[in-house]
């Protein structure tokens, strides 16, 4: 539009808010299009009128109407420009919007930079729409308006001082993290109005707890009068009363409102923390000697451990939450600030928590970079955080299902608590089957990581030992991020092959002696190898239909089994051929039998009769046999009876026990037994009268 446009304005609407410092001008014109032949098309031009570029630096322009009232009166039209085709169709008075005081064009405004004392000139008076600058309503609600030492009715906003009293009034206590006011939503001022009332309820209390408690100690006895008892003289009670302050009702307070900040949102919550962090570290401890009370009732004790709590939220939300990075970085400054006591130096740096998009962590995430460090101006800088970070990460990344970038990162951290990341590490393989990768999940079972001298194989459960097992068969993964959680399972990659599986699953038997000396687990290695390659959707195996075995097995089995049945016609016992039936060193087979007899008590009770009957009868034979065998085989037989858990058995490891200690002169290599039996036995429950004999036997052994 050309300059003419602005000498067609006859008068304007104007329009303003407190918190938006432009101002509008309304202009109703009507546009004569030349093919229409004097037709007129309404139309609306909004021009705006910013204060930073207005001489005046006002926020409301009243345009003053021409001296021609009956335009407004008559609404007639006239044509102000030919050239461009402009007409005014209308005219109205202006309207004035509320406004700040120092913007009202009723009353004259004076400016100074912090007159606070009294009102300036006319600075107190007001029109109906006049707003206080600081308080951001209107002037005549402001109860500070015209008061000594406030004098709001100066404010205005070219001044730094009333620019930061205005912040102040509407930030409140969040001012102190240094937030902008555009940065502050609802949550944050939520966080900032618990804050507020936790500190003036933190502060009766705390002066209560410097106020001390007198006690009058019981060890004093009065010199005044010898015949009297401690605390009883009136006289010299006073000059031995001991001052003992307790922290317990501020630690209660602060524990109360540490677990409602748990409740709140994440800004909010964030607030609270820190506010918090910020009002114990103030604490002083007003005891002149070190006063050993307990955690919670001394300072010394109980501010650390406050102290550890907040540090290690703060470090999960700074993880877990998506801050804003500006409000991320003005938390990290504003825990900066605080001047931590001498008994909690070790948090100075607990929130330096790398963001997201730090390099290091960036490309050890990517891959980039697989052993977490990196020279730095000639330095080496490694990925070190500390627990609760790393733990907060794998949380994240499990929701996120990056399962690759967990064991990469996992692989290249370093941390100071070597068990609490060893822990995280041993469920690598698992994070390698969730990603589909199950070959290399198979390896990692068996491999150590950095310093770590075990592997992840010799931690794993039977349980897990049956989870692993189905996922490396059948390529499916349940669908949680932990073994116990329930669920579906899916299928995502193809499965290991057999010959792969059974090395593997064979070497983790033997390297972890929980699971080979558990039956369940070479019975679940038997089932999921019998089973199909597909699983269903709860997890359970589909077993295998087998082929019909060979033609001349099965004549060998009949003929074997009419053997064994004439036989038990004419004898009580009866031997089983060695060529079809598994020889003697086979202890999880056996494991088995008695495991499952163990369901039916009357049936093992008298199984187990039968056997003691039968050792008892064949004392020599057992000897002479055991001396060919060798230690090795009879300390497996003792271990896999005294760690059954049903009594019955235990009696014939017992049994044995007894036979090889009344006959250690035929039992040369008995002494190599207690090495074997002290790291099998020695610290397992075993009960009481197995203790007592398995104690004893250990100690005829060593004095051979």
């Amino acid at each position: 539009m050309k300059s003419s446009i602005l000498r067609a304005m006859y008068c304007s609407k104007v329009y303003f808010s407190p918190l938006v410092p432009n101002c509008f001008l309304f202009l109703r014109l009507g546009i004569m299009g030349p093919e229409q032949g004097g037709a007129q098309e309404e139309s609306v031009i909004l021009i705006s009128d910013d204060e930073a570029e207005s001489p005046l630096g006002n926020s409301v322009l009243l345009v003053e109407p021409l001296q021609k009232p009956i335009l407004e009166d008559k609404k007639a039209e006239e044509i102000v420009d030919e050239e461009c085709e402009l007409v005014v169709t209308f005219c109205k008075q202006g309207k004035v919007m509320p406004h700040a005081r120092y913007d009202c064009m009723t009353h004259p405004f004076e400016r100074t930079e912090c007159e606070t004392r009294s009102p300036l000139e006319n600075n107190a008076n007001i029109c109906h729409q006049c707003y206080c600058y600081i308080c951001d309503k209107l002037a005549s609600e402001c109860q500070n308006w015209t008061a000594p030492s406030h004098c709001h009715c100066n404010a205005h906003n070219k001044s730094t001082f009333w620019k930061d009293q205005r912040g102040l009034a509407l930030a409140g206590v969040l001012v102190m993290f240094n937030l902008e006011l555009t940065d502050i939503d609802s949550d944050l001022r939520q966080g900032g109005n618990l804050l507020i009332e936790f500190v003036h309820e933190l502060s009766v209390e705390y002066n209560k707890y410097l106020v001390g408690e007198r006690v009058s100690p019981n060890s004093h006895e009065c010199f005044c009068h010898p015949k009297r008892g401690p605390g009883q003289c009136n006289i010299c009670r006073p000059r031995h009363v001991e001052l003992i302050y307790r922290y317990s009702g501020v630690f209660a307070l602060v524990t109360t409102f540490l677990n409602q900040a748990e409740k709140e949102n994440p800004k909010a919550a964030a607030v609270m923390l820190l506010g918090a962090a910020k009002e114990i570290a103030l604490h002083k401890d007003p005891a002149q000697n070190l006063q050993n009370l307990g955690v919670s009732a001394s300072l010394r004790m109980a501010v650390p451990c406050l102290m550890e709590r907040i540090t290690t939220q703060l470090q999960r939300m700074l993880v877990l939450c998506d801050f804003p990075k500006v409000l991320y970085e003005k938390f990290i400054s504003f825990f900066q600030t605080i001047s931590l006591p001498c008994h909690c130096y070790a948090f100075s740096n607990s929130l330096n928590v790398v963001p997201w998009d730090h390099g290091l962590l960036t490309t050890v995430l990517k891959g980039q970079n697989i052993t977490g460090q990196r020279t730095q101006k000639g330095k080496k800088v490694f990925l070190w955080e500390v627990l609760p970070v790393i733990q907060a990460r794998v949380e994240k990344m499990e929701n996120q299902g990056h399962y690759k970038e967990i064991v990469r990162y996992l692989k290249a951290v370093k941390c100071n608590d070597t068990l609490g990341l060893r822990k995280l590490r041993d469920k690598i393989p698992f994070y390698l089957c969730k990603s589909g990768d199950f070959v290399s999940a198979v390896h990692s079972l068996l491999l150590p990581f950095n310093n770590l001298a075990c592997c992840t194989a010799c931690r794993i459960t039977p349980f897990q030992f049956e989870i692993y097992l189905k996922m490396f068969r059948t390529g499916s993964v349940p669908c949680g991020n932990n073994f116990h959680d329930p669920g579906e399972w899916i299928s995502i990659g193809s499965p290991v092959k057999n010959s792969i599986l059974i090395k593997h699953a064979l070497k983790l038997l033997y390297c972890n002696l929980s699971l080979y000396r558990n039956p369940k687990c070479w019975s679940s290695l038997i089932m999921v190898l019998g089973s199909s390659t597909t699983l269903e959707k709860n997890g359970h195996v589909n077993p295998v239909s087998l082929k019909e075995p060979p033609h001349d097995f099965q004549e060998m089995v009949v003929s074997v089994s009419c053997v064994l049945l004439n036989e038990l016609k004419t004898k009580v016992n009866v031997s089983l051929p060695s060529n079809v039936f598994s020889g003697p060193n086979n202890f999880w087979a056996l494991r088995l039998l008695l495991n499952g007899l163990s369901c039916e008590e009357h049936i093992l009770h008298g199984t187990i009769n039968l056997l003691l009957r039968d050792l008892n009868f064949q004392k020599a034979t057992m000897l002479h046999l055991w001396k060919k065998l060798g230690p090795q085989y009879v300390g497996e037989l003792l271990c896999l009876y005294l760690t059954c858990r049903n009594r019955k058995m235990q009696s014939i490891g017992i049994f044995i026990i007894h036979l090889i200690s009344e006959n250690l002169y035929m039992c040369p290599w008995a002494k190599h037994l207690c090495n074997f039996l002290n790291t099998g036995l020695r610290k397992l429950p075993l009960g009481t009268t197995t203790d007592r004999e398995v104690a004893k036997f250990i100690a005829v052994l060593e004095k051979l």
